[in-house]
């Protein structure tokens, strides 16, 4: 990834979206693009346009921190859109750049011990590009399709979400999963846009899929802590699961935990599969009946 070209387009992208109205300037002439001129996002920073310029050129080397808390403002930016944007600032800066030691496809012990303690839970251990380094018994079931499509190898949630057409039925909201999915990738790119094992699965999702393409270009970026995911499994039919993620500091990843509202149809299916997983010689659930309407 080019790193003047990340900040080039997010930059422009955010001023894209935002019309004179909504942040109280008068239009004037016809645009040749949606959104604001560079020379009303530098009116709105404080800043003279010939700097705002050079920003949005990809220059964010030097810059202090009160200019970009200027520009965040100007443009309107949440706070995980802030956060990028300095980690943005961050990796241009001036310190020499450090070769990245490739991540772990391992947890440590204590981790999957940890996982295998939750019984009643799918739970699984993932890096910021998405890779499964470990999973509990239950996990391994509910994301048995994924598992299945890496072949052995290490299962990947953008590689199943944007090349394998399984990953449209495993999802019950799949175009949300895949925003979700590139949003967390452009914000890992952000912190750390060295990573060649990242920057690889980037290039290789680009050349392979046009709806990653479309996606990327958009430049959004989101962390996602908690939630709601619809998954349907090939066994059990549609769960709708709550999530919980929660960050393993001292290893840089994230634990992320499932369960299911208590009384509803998804508690009984999650139950069935956890007795499946718990025991291999349980008869295996049968398929879900078409014709019955899902929960």
């Amino acid at each position: 990834m080019d790193q003047r070209s990340q900040i080039r387009e997010f930059l422009t992208s955010r001023r894209a979206r935002i019309t004179p109205g909504e942040v109280g300037l008068a239009s004037y002439g016809a645009r040749r693009v949606p959104g604001l001129r560079r020379a009303e996002v530098a009116q709105l920073a404080g800043v003279s346009v010939e700097y705002y310029s050079r920003l949005e050129r990809g220059d964010l080397s030097g810059v202090s921190d009160q200019v970009l808390d200027s520009l965040a403002r100007a443009l309107r930016l949440d706070e995980e859109e802030r956060i990028h944007l300095e980690d943005l600032a961050r990796a241009a800066g001036p310190a020499p750049r450090r070769r990245h030691r490739p991540g772990t496809t391992t947890v440590r012990p204590g981790v999957q011990r940890l996982l295998d303690s939750m019984t009643d839970a799918p739970a699984l251990v993932m890096n910021g590009r998405g890779d499964i380094l470990a999973l509990n018994a239950l996990g391994r079931v509910l994301y048995a399709p994924m598992i299945e499509a890496a072949r052995g190898g290490v299962p990947n949630h953008a590689r199943f979400i944007f090349l394998d057409s399984r990953s449209r039925t495993f999802w019950g909201d799949w175009e949300r999963a895949a925003d979700d999915t590139v949003a967390l990738l452009q914000a890992e790119a952000g912190r750390d846009p060295f990573n060649k094992q990242l920057t690889d699965l980037i290039g290789e999702l680009s050349t392979r899929s046009e709806t990653f393409r479309a996606r990327w270009a958009r430049h959004d970026v989101r962390q996602y802590h908690q939630g709601a995911k619809p998954l349907r499994h090939p066994v059990v039919g549609t769960l709708h699961l709550t999530y919980e993620a929660l960050e393993l500091a001292a290893d840089k990843l994230t634990l992320v935990a499932y369960s299911a509202e208590p009384g509803t149809d998804t508690e009984d299916k999650l139950r069935l599969l956890a007795s499946w997983a718990a025991d291999p010689a349980t008869p295996h659930p049968t398929e879900p009946d078409p014709t019955r309407p899902e929960a």
